[in-house]
């Protein structure tokens, strides 16, 4: 490890250090008290029985639509929803705002995973090395999170970082142990467009210990998007075809290796639009140029909103779910919203 600067997180150098701290690890199949020092909060929620308004149809293409819930809170600190994952077969999910503040609880589901209702639900600040809250540092514009091994990884757009927290989060109180060291180009990416997808490289693939990146947007709708492949012996750099002005919001793993790619579009040209992509495992490498299959695309006549979290996880059955959450930007025109579909392969 680096030597620690005062005031400052320590940095994640050189290969051993980054091979440590990036082994991935199985979910831990016992249930992790989750920030038990946390804030709780109120919730409730309305039902979303079909995806499609208007329709009664649950199928599209690959994906079935199992349901999903409108999240009603009586803080505001529960909106901005921007990263998720999903613990304990579905039963519970972990989330970062775009404004610093964890966010967990459990989930009411069917045994196929149709959400029924949230309970227990907490909230509680991002702290920095110093204990500080990240609201403090200008470092909260947290947009995705990951979990690698023993860690959790969390990308902060503003600042073009890559923060590591211990897991699990048992107070809420942790404290960050550092930033993953990034090349410059990652660090001076515009700051509406910086790191806004995370993943972490499965542990049965040969670039286990691996994590993926891809910035939010690009510099015209004529460019395409970068994505960074960032593991202990270096960083690869890969394209991400841009269509039709939608951004990258988020990304995750499917448990054969290949990654899912969640896209928004949130403009009065367009107005609202969902897309996810499926890019194929053996793909995915370095100076690559990546399109892949698209599994789902959405507009304004679907249940979607700002759509920004992406979640997989695979049930006692085999099955493959996907969780998909939205920043409600804390805006009373918007909706927090809690999605799930069943890949079906």
């Amino acid at each position: 490890m680096a030597a620690i600067r005062p005031g400052r997180p320590k940095k994640l150098l050189g290969a051993a250090a980054l091979a440590a701290s990036m082994i991935l690890a199985a979910l831990p199949g016992a249930a992790q008290e989750l920030l038990r020092d946390g804030e709780a909060v109120k919730t409730r929620t309305k039902p979303i029985e079909t995806f499609h308004i208007g329709r009664e149809d649950s199928r599209f293409g690959k994906l079935t639509f199992l349901g999903g819930l409108e999240v009603l809170a009586s803080d505001r600190k529960i909106g901005g929803l921007s990263g998720v994952i999903t613990l304990d077969g579905g039963a519970r999910f972990l989330a970062v705002t775009d404004n610093g503040h964890w966010v967990s609880g459990r989930v009411e589901q069917t045994a196929e995973g149709k959400p029924l209702g949230l309970s227990d639900v907490r909230y509680a600040p991002l702290l920095g090395a110093d204990g500080k809250t990240l609201n403090a540092r200008w470092g909260h514009d947290t947009e995705a999170l990951t979990l690698a091994g023993s860690g959790l990884y969390v990308t902060a757009e503003t600042r073009n970082a890559i923060y590591h927290y211990p897991w699990p989060l048992t107070t809420g109180r942790e404290k960050m142990i550092g930033e993953v060291a990034l090349p410059d180009d990652i660090r001076d990416l515009p700051r509406n467009a910086g790191l806004e997808s995370l993943a972490a490289v499965p542990d049965d693939s040969p670039d286990a210990g691996k994590l993926v990146a891809i910035a939010e947007s690009a510099p015209s709708g004529l460019h395409d998007l970068t994505g960074f492949i960032l593991g202990p012996g270096g960083t690869g750099r890969f394209t991400l075809r841009r269509h039709d002005r939608f951004d990258a919001t988020d990304a995750a793993f499917l448990p054969n290796g290949d990654l899912l790619v969640m896209e928004r579009r949130f403009n009065l040209r367009d107005l609202l639009g969902l897309r996810l992509r499926r890019i194929a495992a053996a793909d995915l490498k370095a100076d690559a140029v990546l399109d892949g299959e698209l599994l789902l695309e959405a507009d304004f006549n679907a249940q979607i909103d700002n759509m920004e979290g992406l979640a997989v996880h695979v049930t006692d059955k085999g099955e493959t779910i996907l969780t998909l959450v939205s920043d409600d930007n804390r805006s009373i025109l918007q909706r927090t919203l809690f999605l799930r579909f069943r890949l079906e392969e």
